[in-house]
């Protein structure tokens, strides 16, 4: 009876099933092991999920205009919040006039939202003005849109045939001008071409400070040189070319002789080579007077 039991459970044992996995389960045990996989199974595979739901929730049209109008007002809810408002608008460095015209061209009805300003347009439309050379737009804490202002300086009266005008030493327009005698200390420049030789012109008025404010002003000739007008009507011609010291060389001589005090109606230093200096017809009637008269004498 022993010997039956022992042999059943030999064949038993014999006959019971392996274990361990077949070859396919073992290689997708190992490939379900692998980071990416197991990476994917965990966040991919809800992900996936989540992304098939809200496109079936986002399907109908009623719901995504529903979302978008409820997210415009929490935007409009926060952006008029009573921290982001701006109520007022602080010019500074620049005059009345240009204040106002600022104050114009910007056209802000306030109380406005911060979120609704765009300072770099703004900026660029203050610096459209003429009298305007720079300007910063930015947002003071308390709600105040801060304009600050460089104002351009006229440095000289630029005389066109549409009337006068200021530019600064750049050339750039500043303003129209009334009258001459609203600014009787800026020098006068005059011709076509003129605003655009501005630095030059302001040189030449430096350099002419010896002549003791006998400067009338700066003729533009040709567009290609420059007239120093005096009083008296005396003119000097000036080159193309290095003006500045062609100028310079007339006032050296000038102290020295005291030629542009004598009856001269122009210096021409055109030709660096043979300047020429012509008489008034006064002086040049006197002269041939003179040598009419000592001709006739024995």
């Amino acid at each position: 009876m022993r010997s039956l039991i022992q042999r059943v459970l030999i064949r038993t044992s014999v006959h019971k099933v392996d274990p361990a996995p077949s070859r396919l389960k073992y290689r997708i045990q190992r490939w379900m092991l692998t980071p990416g996989i197991r990476m994917g199974v965990r966040f991919g595979v809800p992900l996936c999920a989540v992304v098939a739901a809200l496109s079936v929730f986002l399907a109908d049209e009623a719901r995504r205009d529903l979302i978008v109008s409820t997210a415009n007002e929490l935007r409009a809810e926060f952006e008029n919040r009573s921290e982001f408002l701006v109520n007022v608008m602080a010019i500074d460095g620049a005059g009345r006039d240009l204040s106002e015209d600022i104050r114009e061209i910007m056209s802000i009805d306030f109380p406005l939202s911060s979120f609704d300003l765009e300072l770099a347009e703004l900026r660029e439309l203050v610096e459209t003005l003429d009298p305007v050379k720079t300007a910063k737009v930015r947002i003071r804490p308390g709600g105040i849109l801060q304009v600050d202002v460089v104002e351009r300086t006229p440095a000289v009266v630029w005389r066109t045939r549409d009337g006068l005008a200021l530019l600064d030493e750049s050339g750039a327009f500043v303003a129209e001008l009334g009258s001459r005698d609203l600014h009787p200390l800026l020098p006068l420049i005059v011709g076509r071409g003129a605003d655009e030789h501005v630095a030059e012109a302001l040189q030449l008025v430096d350099a002419s400070r010896p002549l003791n404010g006998r400067l009338r002003g700066l003729v533009r000739i040709g567009e290609r040189r420059w007239d120093v007008v005096l009083d008296r009507e005396q003119r000097i011609l000036l080159p193309a070319d290095d003006p500045l010291s062609a100028l310079e060389r007339v006032i050296a001589v000038s102290e020295v002789q005291e030629l542009l005090e004598r009856d001269v109606a122009a210096v021409d230093m055109r030709l660096a080579a043979r300047p020429t200096v012509r008489m008034t017809e006064y002086a040049v009637e006197n002269w041939w007077h003179i040598k009419q008269t000592n001709a006739g004498n024995p």
